[in-house]
């Protein structure tokens, strides 16, 4: 006899609520089919569908996520960064409190000792015709942020040498649900043969028709469940042994809408704008934003960041506000309209040659009209650098771009070889944009305030 295992799957949602009624029209869908037939199916999520870009999940932290999981009837999901670093201790600590699903991270760790009662290691699932489906789940190691936030994520690889064996023992099919990206799935499959499927996320990359390494099939379904992911398993019971994986990622952008679901989310959004709809400062005059040019907010925000961190040279983008305020009352919904972004300030040192090289970098049309995507980025272009602690002086070339002439601090000329501590927003500590500040040796995250926390502060401080 031969049986087939279903799982089916989402990752990387990020709070893209305006896709989610398609999610869950689907998934009802497929659930009644598989119900129908009487076979042997999970759904799981990956990670990262919290997002506190959306009101929902800012003013909820992430509990209006859970109630969307549970109307659906998740079997067990995952953690990704976003639920893992963007909430305080305390918050992660009861995200899944009221979750009717289990949460699977055998690499989570409470400095305390103290983990919360949904989380789990591992699971066991058994289908109709007994075969036993373990499944672990690993989310990024993120510890400069999880370690300031009361937690430790260990190294997936050591997590994983201990625990698939012990699974192993107890289990005909090894899920693995990996918060952890494509290149490190490959590895994984390389390193443990043992494992038959990973489910991935993270770096929102999209498998089609899955991918197999060393036997193990790999699949991801990109992001924001524009795609829902399925696995086909084919279990041979007198081989005793799989004979058959498969995996897919279907399109759902155009898929019809549950109008249930849609009601759902338009309750949940009543709930988080009467949070949002608090008071933080009523103004006088309307405070303008320009992604060009240098405003007052900026630089009261930068020069407020500066003062708060304690550090020699604050810097920050203007992108980071996507808009301004009109006079008047000013509530923490429009404060988290102007700037949604879960990016943190972060302590870096650099020397005098490096903060000449980061001026110099960005302030380049190239640098102030680039649109990041990711990071933690969820404005349109970068912006113009706004500087505190320090006197940028520019000119203009015949071609009309701009170009730094002068840099001082204390109307001195900085020290190249002096170490400076410079406080900036955390996504450039990633990637290329401004290499001196990712390779920097010291990197001091801020948590867990937000720049739309030091906005609000500066808002009350200077406008009211």
């Amino acid at each position: 006899m031969q049986e087939k295992i279903y799982f089916y799957y989402t990752n990387d949602l990020h709070s893209n609520f305006s896709q989610w009624p398609r999610v869950t029209k689907f998934l009802k869908g497929v659930k009644a089919k598989r119900e129908l037939e009487n076979d042997s199916y999970w759904l799981f999520d990956i990670g990262d569908h919290v997002d506190r870009v959306h009101p929902i999940s800012e003013a909820l932290l992430g509990k209006g996520n859970v109630t969307l999981l549970n109307d659906i009837g998740y079997d067990a999901v995952t953690i990704g960064n976003n639920e893992g670093i963007t909430f305080s201790h305390h918050d992660l600590f009861q995200l899944y409190d009221q979750a009717k699903f289990p949460v699977v991270c055998a690499n989570l760790e409470s400095l305390d000792d103290r983990l919360p009662e949904w989380l789990s290691p591992s699971l066991e699932f058994i289908t109709h015709h007994g075969i036993k489906i373990g499944v672990i789940g690993l989310t990024a190691p993120f510890n400069d942020y999880y370690e300031l936030l009361g937690w430790h994520i260990r190294d997936p690889y050591e997590t994983l040498e201990k625990l698939v064996q012990q699974v192993k023992e107890s289990s005909d099919v090894i899920v693995l649900l990996s918060h952890l990206g494509l290149s490190e799935d490959e590895e994984i499959a390389r390193r443990f043969s043992d494992i038959d499927v990973i489910i991935g996320g993270h770096t929102h990359h999209l498998l089609r028709s899955g991918e197999e390494v060393n036997q193990t099939i790999i699949t991801a379904a990109g992001k924001h469940c524009y795609y829902i992911g399925e696995v086909i398993l084919t279990w041979d019971h007198k081989e005793k042994r799989l004979i058959k994986k498969e995996a897919y990622a279907t399109d759902i952008s155009e898929y019809t809408v549950d109008l249930e679901t849609e009601q759902k989310l338009n309750t949940l959004l009543v709930q988080a704008e009467e949070i949002l709809d608090t008071t933080v400062v009523v103004t006088e005059k309307p405070i303008q934003v320009d992604w060009y040019k240098h405003t007052e907010i900026m630089q009261l925000l930068t020069n407020k960041i500066k003062q708060e961190t304690n550090v020699d040279i604050a810097m920050f983008n203007t992108g980071l506000l996507l808009n301004g305020f009109p006079a008047g009352r000013i509530t923490l919904g429009d404060i988290h309209r102007a700037c949604p972004h879960p990016i943190n300030p972060c302590i870096v040192e650099l020397t005098g040659r490096e903060v000449i090289e980061v001026v110099r970098a960005s302030l380049t049309k190239e640098f102030m009209e680039f649109q990041l995507k990711g990071f933690g980025f969820r404005g349109k272009v970068l912006g113009r650098m706004i500087f505190s602690g320090l006197h940028v002086k520019t000119g203009i070339h015949s071609n009309g771009s701009e170009y730094v002439q002068e840099v001082l601090m204390n109307k001195e000329p900085v020290d190249m070889d002096h170490i400076y501590t410079v406080v900036i927003a955390d996504a450039f500590t990633f990637g290329r944009l401004l290499p001196e500040v990712a390779k920097s040796e010291r990197k001091n995250y801020i948590l867990p305030d937000f720049i739309r926390d030091f906005l609000a502060e500066t808002l009350k401080e200077y406008y009211s």
